[in-house]
C-alpha cells in the first residue's frame, strides 16, 4: 500500500536504520537549541473595534423614550428619539412580499409646481428655517419659534418635510409636539399620527416606530386600519410579537375590518412567534369566513412559519391543500417552500418543488436559485452549490449578492476559507457589489479562525464601498469573542455596540447567551437571558439552542436534558440544530448512551436524519471512540444520498489510524480523492500519527516533508506527532532535530511537545536530560503541569530509584512555588505506594531462599511488564510473583 498513498507524487524511500547521529549529541538547552519564536501577540480587538466604530454612525442623541402621561398631567421632559445607525438606508435588506409590507399611500398634496406649494406663506418660512438648519438643532429651533410654529398647520409642514426627503427632521418636529402638546394638556390629532406612522413606515424604521408607539397611547385613537396595520409591522419587525397581537386584538375590538394585508402581517407575527400552528389555523379560516382569498404572500408566510418551525409535514399538507381548492401557486409560494425543504436539508425534496416549478411553467427566479444553492449546502454538496452560480449566468438569472453569500458561507462552514475569499473577490469583479450580509459572512468565517488583520482588510474594504455596519456585524464580533479567556472582550464589544446606538435585539440577546456560555460564564449567561426577558423579547428556540450551546461546551447533559424537556413543555419543537447541540453535550460529557439514545430516534424516523444531523454522530463518536457508532452514521450519509466533506473523511482516517486498522484509513484516503477532495492539513497530521503509531517514524517525517512540498504549511501538530514518533522509538536526537526546524520556522512549543520529551527521556532512565528539559520549560515561560511531574515520577518508579522519586518531588515548589501540595502530596504517596509493593514482593521471594539479586531482577521484570501491559493492580503482582 506504501505507493498508493499519493499517486500523484513520487514514492520516498522508507528509512528503516537510523542515519548516523552527530557528534556530540545535541543537548536540550538555550545553547544548542534556536531561539524560541515571540509568543502570538493576544487578539487585537482594540483595532478591530476602531475600525468597526470608524465605519459605524454614532446616534445622535440617547435613546430613553420614557411613557407620555396621560393629556390632565404634565410631563417637563420628553428626551430626544434616537435616530439610529439603524436608521440609515440600506445596501440590501431581505424584504418579503409587498402585500405583507405596509402599502405605500401616494401623497395628493405633490404638485408639478413643487413640494411645499400647499403650505402657506408662514409654513414655507418655517418649513425653510427647519431644512437649513443642522440636525441637532432642530429642538432648539422650535422652542425658539414655539409661538410661530403653533399657528402653521403642522400635519401639512410635517407633510412637506417628508415630501422633501427630510423624514428625520418630520420626527423631531413631531417629537416637540408631542413634548409642548403635553405641557399644554391638549392632545394629539389623529391625523398627525397616522402621517407619522405612514411616514415611518414608508422609510422602514420599524425600530423608532414601535419604540413610540409604546410611548404614544395609540389605542386611544381612532387611527384607521392602515395605520394600525403598520405598527403592528413594526412590533413584528422589532420582535415584539406580544405587543403587535395585543394591538390586533384591540384593532377587532374596535369594530375595524382587517384588510388582507393586516391578516398578512398577524400571520407572519404568529410564524416568527413560534408555538402558533394552531393560531395561524384559526386566522386562515377567519379569512376564509370573511371572503378574502389568499394571495401569494398569504400562502408563503405560511409556508415560511412551517419552516421555522420544522413543521415539513404541516408545509406539504397546506401547499397540497392549496392546490386541490384550485390555488395556482406562483413563484414566491414555490419559493418559500423550496427555503423549506432546503432548511432542513433535504434537498431531494427541493429537487422535485424546482421540477414542478418547470412541469408547471413557472419561472425560477434570483430567490428560487438562492434556496436551490442553500439546498445543496446544507446536504453537504458545497460545489455543487457553487455550480449554480454558473446555471443562473446560462439561463439568464444574475447571480446577486445572496447567491454568492450563500456560498460563501458554505465554503466557510466546510473550512474552505480560501475558496470562500476566493469567490468573494470574483463577485466583486464580476460587479456584484458586496451587501452588508456578505460582509457579514466573511467576518465571520475569518473571527471564527482567528484572522483579524484579514477581518480588519474587511472592514476597510466596506468602509470604501460605504457599506455600514448593521446589528448582525456587531452580533458577528460578540460571537468571535465567545471563547474562554476572552470574557472582557464580550463586555467591551457590547458596550461599544450600544455607545453606536445599537441596542440588542433577540438575536443579540441569544448570541450573547451563547457567547458567555463559551466563556464559561453560566452567570452572565443566565443574566443575558433574564435581561432578554425584562426587554421585552420572548425566548424562541435560537435562545434555547443558546443555552444548550453553553451547557455544551461543559458536557453538563443532564442540564441539556431539562432545557430540551422545558423547550417541549412550552409547546417548543426543537430543531436540528437543538439535537446536534445535544449530541454534542453528550459527547462532550463523556455520556455515550445518550448518543445512543438519539442515535436511535433519528434511525427510527423520529427525528428527520439531515445532513447535519447525520454528520454530528460521526463527529460526536469520534470524541467517544465510539467506531461502531462512527461508521453506521457515515454509511447512514451515503445511503441517505448526502455526502460526506473532507471533516467527516479526516475523522473516519484518524479512528481508523487509532484503531491500527491502518487498511481501512488508506481506504479512507483513497475515498477522499475518489469525491474530488484534496488532503488538507488534518488529513497530513492524521496520516503522520498512523505512522508514529505504527512505530514507522521515519515514514511519518516523510509525510511532513511531503506536506512541506505540495506547498502546505505544518502546524503544531504536525510537529508534535513527529516528535511524539521519533520518542517512542528512542530516537531523541532526531526528535531534538524536528523541534529545532519546528522553532525555526517560527512555531513556538507547547507543553505537549514538552511533555512529550519528557516521556522519551525519563523511559530511558535519563533523568539529567529530563532536568535539562524542565529547565528550559521554566526558562521559556511554559511552566510543567501535573502530568510532567507525574511522568518523571513514574519513571523514576519504573526504574526503581525511588529515594531519587522522593528528592526530584522535593524540588518542585523550588521550580514551581504556586503548585498544588495537594498534588505533590497525592505523587508521593504514588512513590511510597510503588516503593512499598517492591520492597513486599523482594520479601516474598526472600521467604523461600531466592538471592535478593535474582528477586530484585524477577520483581522488575515483572512489574515493567505489567505495568507495559496496564496491569497497575497491586493486588495482581502479588499473586503474580507468588506464582512464578
Amino acid at each position: 500500500m506504501e505507493g498508493t498513498l499519493f499517486p500523484s507524487r513520487p514514492v520516498l524511500p522508507i528509512q528503516t536504520n537510523r542515519p548516523i547521529q552527530p557528534s556530540p549529541p545535541v543537548k536540550f538547552n538555550a545553547t544548542t537549541l534556536p531561539p524560541l519564536p515571540q509568543n502570538p501577540s493576544s487578539f487585537p480587538i482594540d483595532s478591530l473595534l476602531h475600525h468597526l466604530l470608524n465605519i459605524s454612525s454614532p446616534p445622535n442623541t440617547p435613546h430613553n423614550l420614557k411613557p407620555l402621561n396621560p393629556p390632565h398631567q404634565t410631563n417637563d421632559t420628553f428626551p430626544s428619539l434616537h435616530i439610529s445607525a439603524d436608521s440609515t438606508p440600506k445596501q440590501h435588506q431581505f424584504k418579503k412580499p409587498t402585500s405583507v409590507l405596509v402599502p405605500s399611500f401616494e401623497d395628493k398634496a405633490r404638485t408639478e409646481d413643487g413640494l411645499i406649494d400647499f403650505l402657506t406663506i408662514k409654513g414655507k418660512m418655517m418649513f425653510n428655517s427647519i431644512v437649513e438648519s443642522p440636525l441637532d438643532c432642530v429642538n432648539e429651533l422650535c422652542d425658539s419659534a414655539k409661538f410661530e410654529l403653533l399657528e402653521v398647520d403642522l400635519i401639512s409642514l410635517l407633510k412637506a418635510l417628508d415630501l422633501s426627503g427630510n423624514w428625520e427632521r418630520a420626527l423631531l418636529v413631531f417629537e416637540w409636539i408631542l413634548l409642548n402638546l403635553n405641557a399644554e394638556s391638549l392632545k394629539l390629532d389623529k391625523q398627525i399620527i397616522e402621517l407619522m406612522v405612514r411616514i415611518l413606515g414608508r422609510q422602514s424604521q420599524h425600530t423608532i416606530a414601535s419604540k413610540l408607539f409604546d410611548v404614544i397611547p395609540i389605542e386611544e385613537y381612532s387611527l384607521d386600519v392602515r395605520a394600525y396595520t403598520t405598527v403592528i409591522h413594526a412590533y413584528s419587525r422589532t420582535g415584539k410579537y406580544e405587543r403587535a397581537i395585543d394591538l390586533f386584538e384591540k384593532l377587532m375590538e374596535m369594530g375595524l375590518s382587517p384588510t388582507l394585508v393586516t391578516y398578512n402581517v398577524m400571520l407572519d407575527v404568529y410564524g416568527k412567534k413560534g408555538r402558533s400552528w394552531n393560531k395561524i389555523l384559526g386566522l386562515l379560516d377567519e379569512m376564509k369566513s370573511k371572503g378574502l382569498e389568499f394571495d401569494d404572500f398569504t400562502c408563503s408566510t405560511v409556508i415560511s412559519a412551517c419552516g421555522r418551525e420544522g413543521l415539513l409535514d404541516e408545509a406539504k399538507e397546506f401547499f397540497a391543500g392549496l392546490k386541490s381548492q384550485g390555488f395556482v401557486p406562483g413563484t414566491v409560494t414555490y419559493n418559500s417552500l423550496l427555503q423549506v425543504f432546503g432548511k432542513a436539508g433535504v434537498f431531494m425534496e427541493a429537487l422535485s418543488i424546482l421540477k414542478e416549478m418547470e412541469d408547471n411553467n413557472c419561472p425560477p427566479d434570483a430567490v428560487t436559485y438562492n434556496e436551490l444553492v442553500a439546498a445543496y449546502v446544507r446536504a453537504g454538496f458545497a460545489e455543487e452549490g457553487a455550480s449554480v452560480l454558473k446555471t443562473m449566468t446560462q439561463k439568464g438569472t444574475m447571480p446577486n449578492a445572496v447567491t454568492y453569500t450563500t456560498v460563501i458561507n458554505a465554503y466557510g462552514r466546510a473550512g474552505k476559507e480560501e475558496e470562500a475569499l476566493r469567490l468573494f473577490n470574483q463577485m466583486k469583479e464580476t460587479g456584484c457589489v458586496p451587501n452588508v450580509c456578505t460582509y457579514n459572512a466573511v467576518l465571520a468565517m475569518l473571527g471564527k479562525k482567528l484572522r483579524p488583520e484579514e477581518m480588519i482588510k474587511v472592514l476597510c474594504d466596506m468602509k470604501s464601498s460605504g457599506c455600514a455596519p448593521n446589528r448582525i456585524t456587531w452580533n458577528t464580533m460578540l460571537a468571535m469573542c465567545g471563547d474562554k479567556g476572552k470574557h472582557k472582550y464580550v463586555n467591551q464589544v457590547l458596550r461599544e455596540m450600544k455607545n453606536c446606538g445599537f441596542e440588542p435585539d433577540r438575536d443579540t440577546f441569544n448570541t450573547l447567551i451563547s457567547a458567555y456560555g463559551r466563556c464559561g460564564s453560566d452567570i452572565d449567561a443566565a443574566q443575558m437571558h433574564d435581561e432578554m426577558i425584562r426587554a421585552g423579547f420572548t425566548p424562541c428556540i435560537s435562545t434555547y439552542n443558546a443555552l444548550l450551546n453553553a451547557l455544551a461546551r461543559r458536557g453538563d447533559w443532564k442540564a441539556a436534558e431539562s432545557v430540551i424537556l422545558d423547550m417541549k413543555n412550552k409547546g417548543y419543537k426543537p430543531n436540528e440544530t437543538s439535537y446536534s447541540l445535544m449530541i454534542n453535550c453528550h459527547a462532550k460529557g463523556g455520556n455515550v448512551r445518550g448518543i445512543e439514545r438519539i442515535e436511535n430516534e433519528i434511525y427510527e424516523g423520529h427525528i428527520f436524519p439531515s445532513w447535519i444531523l447525520l454528520r454530528t454522530l460521526v463527529l460526536a463518536n469520534f470524541k467517544c471512540r465510539a467506531l461502531r457508532g462512527m461508521e453506521r452514521a457515515f454509511q447512514q450519509l451515503q445511503i441517505n444520498g448526502y455526502k460526506p466533506d473532507l471533516v467527516l473523511f479526516n475523522s473516519m482516517l484518524s479512528i481508523y489510524a487509532r484503531k491500527n486498522m491502518y487498511d481501512r484509513a488508506n481506504d479512507m484516503l483513497h475515498m477522499i480523492r475518489e469525491n474530488g477532495l484534496q488532503p488538507d492539513l488534518v488529513t497530513y497530521n492524521s496520516l503522520m500519527d498512523m505512522y508514529a503509531r505504527k512505530g514507522e517514524c521515519w515514514k511519518a517525517e516523510e509525510i511532513l516533508l511531503s506536506l512541506q512540498k505540495s506547498g502546505g504549511k505544518p502546524d503544531l501538530v504536525s510537529y508534535n506527532t513527529v516528535i511524539k514518533g521519533f520518542c517512542r522509538q528512542g530516537h531523541m536526537q532526531e526528535a531534538i532535530r524536528i523541534l529545532s526546524e519546528m522553532t525555526t520556522r517560527g512555531i513556538r512549543p507547547c507543553i505537549f511537545t514538552y511533555n512529550t520529551f519528557v516521556t522519551g527521556y525519563s523511559g530511558r532512565g535519563m533523568f539529567s536530560e529530563v532536568d535539562e528539559v524542565i529547565s528550559y520549560m521554566t526558562q521559556n515561560n511554559c511552566k510543567p503541569n501535573e502530568l510532567t511531574y507525574k511522568i518523571v515520577v513514574d519513571g523514576y518508579c519504573k526504574a526503581r530509584k525511588f529515594e531519587e522519586a522522593m528528592d526530584f518531588l522535593s524540588k518542585i515548589k523550588e521550580i514551581d512555588n504556586s503548585f498544588d501540595d495537594g498534588y505533590v502530596e497525592r505523587l508521593s504517596s504514588r512513590i511510597r505506594g510503588n516503593w512499598e509493593v517492591f520492597e513486599n514482593l523482594i520479601g516474598v521471594k526472600c521467604a523461600v531462599h531466592y538471592s535478593v539479586r535474582t528477586v530484585r531482577r524477577s520483581v522488575t521484570s515483572v512489574v515493567q511488564v505489567s505495568c507495559k501491559l496496564g496491569f497497575t493492580n497491586r493486588r495482581f503482582w502479588y499473586l503474580l510473583i507468588s506464582g512464578s
